[in-house]
């Protein structure tokens, strides 16, 4: 780092993880470029939820009241069968109860696109591919990394690497690790406006296979699936296929795919790190989010722990070491608890069905604030930073 000059990094990633750590960072006083593979910052995916951890974590880069107004809360519902059975209740106001913040859920665009106006124009390169050409050596007289891109290398105190599950970057700094593996199962996705259509915060689960209903604040309606299949299946007609697995649910499930096109159903595989890398960091390399510790969705965190990774990288940005100290531990016990809650939802056994139904009766009748202590560990972690940088940010304002 040349003296007096600010430092600078370069985030490889321009998805939810890269684009918090770029606005953590240009807090912290940093010069940050994103480069991003894509032709465009557009998110490919449906919705996501947030969670009260990672609402706190966006509070630090002055995010967090944008977002809570962009966001809908999920909304009492609960666990069904496919007959529509109720086996468990869940109350809108349960987790603000118990973490001070609900369950929010929106578009992964606005969330993009809420992260992007934090941003200096021309922070991020579009269609620029890159590589990591030298991982740097830290300390103020080391070497700086440099990243490889079509308009030449850039050399960095700092490289993000938030490239996602299939990282090139993580494969270069760990070639030894054997990368994600396959989770047992594949989902689907779709947005879609079905006005007509009384839609509640739930998911239906069966014998193999879920689906997961939830309108957003816009009055579109975002649902999922998953099923447990082999890996690399395609179907010529995603929604035909979705059709066969879950036209005769109960509704709206048959509603809402009467109502959907073959080209609104987003379909893949899911991948997680089953193994936990060595360290989240070598030489001026971070990793974050998918790229760091993907994780499967059931416990919709793996976008809330790429937010908390940025804020948190931030907070160490000259101490990579207290980085992977911090967030490894941490993800690798929420990857655990997502591990474990996949093959819950998804036992494909009738006898294992029952008893994982009957469970969640008992649950439901303990009432929502024992089914909450479930996130015990996960959503109440708060940021190391204080104040909040939105409480700053009006303190300023005064």
């Amino acid at each position: 780092m040349a003296q007096g000059k600010p430092a600078r990094a370069v985030v490889v990633g321009g998805g939810i993880g890269g684009l918090t750590a770029a606005a953590a960072l240009l807090r912290r006083g940093w010069e940050v470029t994103v480069v991003e593979r894509a032709g465009s910052v557009e998110p490919v995916g449906a919705a996501l939820s947030l969670s009260p951890n990672a609402l706190r974590a966006l509070d630090v880069i002055g995010a967090g009241d944008r977002i809570r107004a962009l966001g809908a809360p999920l909304g009492d519902g609960g666990v069904r069968t496919p007959h529509g059975r109720r086996i468990l209740r869940t109350r809108a106001d349960a987790a603000t109860s118990r973490f001070g913040e609900p369950l929010l859920l929106l578009h992964r665009a606005a969330l993009v696109d809420a992260l992007i106006a934090l941003l200096p124009p021309d922070t991020v390169r579009t269609g620029a591919p890159a590589t990591l050409a030298d991982a740097g050596d830290p300390g103020d007289t080391g070497r700086p990394a440099r990243v490889s891109t079509p308009d030449g290398e850039l050399e960095a105190d700092l490289v993000v690497a938030a490239d996602g599950i299939h990282s090139a970057v993580r494969r270069t700094l760990f070639p030894d690790h054997p990368g994600p593996v396959y989770s047992g199962f594949t989902a689907w996705r779709l947005v879609i406006a079905v006005p007509d259509v009384e839609c509640a915060s739930q998911e239906t689960w069966g014998r193999g296979s879920i689906w997961g209903t939830h309108r957003l604040n816009d009055g579109r309606v975002y649902c999922y699936a998953a099923a447990t299949v082999p890996a690399g299946g395609r179907a010529p007609d995603e929604r035909a296929e979705l059709l066969s697995r879950y036209g005769d649910w109960h509704r709206p499930v048959p509603d809402i795919l009467a109502a959907a096109r073959p080209e609104d159903v987003l379909r893949h595989d899911v991948h997680h790190l089953a193994r936990p890398l060595p360290a989240f960091h070598h030489g001026r390399v971070a990793l974050l989010g998918d790229a760091a510790h993907a994780m499967p969705p059931r416990l919709a965190q793996g976008g809330n722990q790429a937010i908390e990774d940025a804020v948190v990288l931030a907070h160490h940005h000259t101490d990579l070491p207290a980085y992977t100290a911090a967030r490894l531990p941490r993800t690798a016990y929420v990857t655990r608890q997502a591990v474990r809650a996949s093959r819950v939802s998804l036992v494909a056994n009738p006898v294992a069905v029952a008893v994982r139904n009957a469970g969640l009766a008992v649950l439901s009748a303990a009432g929502p604030g024992l089914l909450m202590r479930g996130f015990d560990g996960i959503a109440d972690w708060r940021p190391p930073q204080a104040p909040y940088a939105a409480e700053q940010a009006g303190a300023d304002q005064q």
